[in-house]
């Protein structure tokens, strides 16, 4: 029998709930601008040091497989341990890795530094959500991540910036700089990060007498259906993500005829501002509704992923330029409804001894079936299959995952 779900009561949040979002966006933009910016420097990098295509894609391939199986493991600490020192700790070793990489000079050495870069970044997501989460218990939980998933937005679009200044200077100036500004911050986030008084974790663990255990916490995650439908609709939802963005510029350069700059500029201006607007605006329906329906956090993503589906048929089947570029823009701004709410859906389905855990195990399985799937979706291309159909198909997963969130069922009371 399913317990009664209460909706969360209007809350009023301290200063310092806000703060720590504040001072998690800046990290994130840093996690994700430090591992995008080589995909931008390709040109300088491989006229350093010569490498074929292959290797050079494999430099973020290794960085993606060691990320993802270590998220669970990662997430296990963040929950066994002090939530806030392990976010330091991450960003110290990942910005200290960012500059080691400066001075690589041959691709093995390169290789390394981004494996090393896999293992430390793979400790920061799972503990910032879990720590977000901690602070904001009621009517802001789903805002605050959202917000935070807005600077994660914002490091990913000033992916650009590495390639600018190794044009500029060289491909090694932009890892020098950055390294050394998440070593300051690092240092600025010892003075002002701290856990919440009463972290979900802690509390649990006191409650129930049952200490925290990796084995244990995979166990009792796995052990709740909920969270299993949580798992596959995470997975599809990073197929569907790593077709439409790996391949989106691809479709505008062959489908409309245009460069490589403008297929990029709408492949990824236009569209990560609508992502960016989608995250804020998720959270913030999420948290109104919740209010009133305590499966609001379900019920608004899937209602995003119905938007969605009929934005990506329109778009992958037009000739119409603008037409597409506004179907894709739809796609981006109500796709990221689940990216807002899935940590706050996590509070609802899984122990609160092991929420970082669960979104360690999430980002394992989106990374290896999303990249599987980007791989798929390059083997469809050989055989000669139109990207306009590959979209489509991602847009049935959606369908998928838009059921997958309205069977979902909350657990208890939410944390």
């Amino acid at each position: 029998m399913q317990p009664t779900m209460i909706p969360p009561a209007p809350s009023t949040v301290s200063f310092r709930a806000w703060l720590v979002v504040a001072l998690l966006c800046v990290v994130g933009c840093l996690n994700y601008l430090d591992r995008m910016m080589i995909t931008t420097m390709r040109s300088s990098i491989m006229q350093a040091m010569p490498m074929t295509e292959a290797q050079f894609g494999l430099l973020t391939s290794v960085f993606l497989w060691v990320y993802g199986l270590l998220s669970p493991f990662a997430g296990y600490l963040a929950d066994r341990f002090n939530r806030s020192r392990v976010i330091i700790g991450s960003l110290f070793v990942w910005s200290a890795v960012t500059g080691l990489t400066a001075y690589a000079t041959t691709f093995e050495q390169l290789l390394a530094t981004r494996a090393l870069m896999g293992i430390s970044e793979a400790c920061y997501i799972p503990a910032a959500l879990a720590l977000i989460v901690d602070y904001h218990r009621g009517s802001t939980r789903s805002l605050a991540t959202g917000i935070h998933m807005a600077g994660i937005m914002v490091g990913q679009s000033l992916g650009f910036v590495g390639g600018m200044l190794a044009e500029d200077h060289d491909w090694s100036y932009a890892f020098h700089i950055l390294g050394l500004i998440g070593i300051g911050y690092s240092a600025v986030l010892l003075f002002t990060l701290r856990d919440a008084p009463q972290a979900a974790n802690k509390v649990a663990v006191a409650q129930t007498g049952q200490s925290v255990g990796f084995f244990d916490g995979l166990r009792s995650i796995f052990s709740r259906p909920a969270f299993v439908l949580v798992l596959v609709c995470w997975a599809l939802l990073g197929v569907v993500s790593w077709l439409i963005v790996g391949w989106l510029p691809t479709y505008y350069q062959e489908h409309f005829g245009l460069s490589q700059t403008k297929a990029g500029v709408f492949a990824t201006g236009y569209f990560h501002s609508a992502a960016l607007v989608g995250v804020l605006t998720g959270g913030a329906l999420a948290d109104y509704w919740s209010r009133t329906n305590p499966r609001a956090r379900m019920l608004l993503p899937a209602l995003g992923l119905l938007v969605a589906t009929p934005a990506i048929f329109l778009a992958s089947s037009t000739t119409v330029l603008a037409i597409a570029v506004a179907g894709f823009m739809v796609y981006a701004l109500t796709r990221t409804f689940t990216d807002a709410n899935m940590m706050p859906i996590l509070c609802l389905v899984a122990d609160p001894r092991y929420r970082a855990t669960g979104y360690g195990v999430l980002n394992l399985f989106s990374c290896l079936i999303g990249g599987l799937g980007l791989y798929a979706g390059g083997v469809l291309r050989d055989a000669q299959v139109e990207l306009g159909l590959l979209f489509q198909l991602a847009a049935g997963l959606m369908l998928v995952c838009a059921f997958i969130l309205y069977k979902i069922k909350p657990n208890g009371v939410e944390s």
